[in-house]
């Protein structure tokens, strides 16, 4: 999908309409948050042939997306080490160690990031962060952005029952901020992480920062966009104002 439908008019498709009056946003923290895939291929490309995965050749890009981005770890050591789910467990926690050490000095927003977080705060919106990702990395990052005072929750995959795709993380974000799943929608930019927003009943928006549209549309997110600067975005938080009455006297991002 591209960002074909202009600044002022949002087509059908692409509306977020139905929740309003919005009352909150949920955020998901890897590719969207900040652009870390390319972190964690990295990490992955250089470990994996440590221990002999794939005969020792490192995994594509291509690879990484379609068995290992958004997923939780349980899954991605189960993949790796069918046979031997504590030795896969104990690689991950290795990969995640170096994620965290490369983060430091390569993690950066997504695009537009803090133009759409001044748009929440200057609407009064709740809002919360769910993720796959391990406590550490995800209080990481945050704290990188400098999202730390912003979120009034955060949800780890790893303490709920279900992690994502199941839509138990997401219930849960809403029942920590008391919002309504009818006045809340979600940003997204994993298939896993898109099907438990979905699951859960709220809309989402897709980021394709590190997964390919065509693996996207799959899980049926409300529409996509490229970054927090997509005017289809903000052609359709345009139209989320005026159904809300908040569009002419609140303070523009």
């Amino acid at each position: 999908m591209t960002a074909s439908s202009g600044e002022n008019s949002v087509d059908s498709k692409s509306s977020l309409s139905g929740v309003a009056p919005l009352e909150a946003v949920l955020f998901d923290i890897d590719g969207t948050l900040c652009d870390s895939d390319p972190i964690h291929y990295y990490a992955f490309r250089e470990m994996l042939p440590e221990i002999g995965f794939n005969g020792g050749v490192p995994i594509t890009e291509e690879y990484y997306i379609e068995n290992f981005a958004g997923k939780h770890n349980d899954d991605v050591a189960r993949i790796l080490f069918p046979d031997d789910f504590e030795r896969g467990l104990k690689f991950t926690e290795d990969k995640e160690a170096m994620f965290r050490r490369l983060a430091v000095d390569k993690l950066k927003p997504v695009n537009g990031l803090y133009k759409v977080k001044k748009w929440i705060e200057d609407r009064g919106l709740k809002r919360a962060a769910v993720t796959n990702a391990p406590r550490v990395n995800a209080e990481l990052m945050i704290s990188m952005l400098g999202l730390s005072d912003f979120f009034q929750g955060l949800v780890i995959g790893n303490e709920c029952e279900h992690a994502k795709p199941h839509p138990e993380p997401y219930l849960k974000g809403l029942e920590i901020l008391k919002a309504s799943k009818e006045h809340t929608f979600v940003f997204e930019d994993s298939v896993s992480g898109i099907k438990a927003a979905v699951a859960a009943g709220m809309p989402v928006v897709g980021l394709t920062t590190g997964n390919p549209e065509h693996i996207l549309v799959e899980a049926k997110p409300t529409f996509l966009i490229k970054d927090y600067e997509d005017p289809k975005l903000w052609a359709a938080l345009e139209e989320l104002d005026k159904k809300s009455g908040t569009g002419s006297g609140t303070s523009r991002a």
